[in-house]
């Protein structure tokens, strides 16, 4: 990787106010539509939801001097078609990303077949869980070459533990004060995003 390291996250944006943000680090990205569409307009990326945003958050944390491009595919909830996930590392890798960050997936078995090809051809590495939260097997965390992420409530936060090629990390992301742990956004999202920023950053 380059000594400036550019990391696509694929998620629902990313709000630039937010106080955990480094705004100077994000770079104009664009909103791509379940048909594959992609918007390039002002805003496009702006999140929403929260759940980029604290992705993003996550990453900065620990690889603050990142460029962060984002992708967003989740608009009205935490929901994406196939083909926007596809067409988001495909574009990822066509717009010069070293870390694509895909916390998220899907468990159809059904798309394999498109991820495996997706990430066969992008010449960035690609982070993703390797199952999803009801423990499925998920795509394209699945397929060869992605580094694959288990969630482990046991490991620190910012730190990993490697078993069978799968980095398992924690589920917490940024805390917020005054915000106890388990009411703030967690999951596997959150371990994804640490083992991107740990990886960006040259810990991992």
């Amino acid at each position: 990787m380059g000594e400036r390291v550019r990391i696509v996250v694929i998620d629902s944006g990313v709000h630039l106010d937010h106080p955990h943000i480094l705004a100077d680090r994000i770079l104009p990205g664009v909103m791509i539509l379940s048909d594959g569409t992609i918007v390039d307009e002002h805003d496009a990326c702006r999140d929403r939801l929260g759940h980029g945003t604290a992705v993003t958050a996550a990453i900065q944390e620990l690889a603050p001097e990142a460029d962060i491009l984002p992708i967003r595919v989740f608009r009205e909830g935490l929901r994406a078609s196939a083909r926007a996930l596809v067409t988001a590392i495909d574009w990822a890798g066509r717009h010069g990303a070293d870390l694509v960050n895909c916390s998220l997936g899907t468990a159809n078995p059904a798309h394999a077949a498109l991820f495996d090809h997706a990430v066969e051809i992008c010449p960035a590495r690609v982070v993703a869980p390797l199952m999803a939260a009801e423990d499925m097997p998920c795509w394209p965390g699945q397929c060869s070459g992605v580094l694959a992420v288990g969630l482990d409530w046991e490991v620190p936060r910012g730190q990993v533990r490697q078993k069978d090629g799968v980095l398992y990390a924690s589920g917490y992301p940024r805390p917020i004060p005054g915000v106890p742990q388990r009411r703030n956004l967690h999951g596997i999202s959150f371990a994804t995003a640490q083992v991107a920023g740990l990886v960006a950053s040259g810990r991992l």
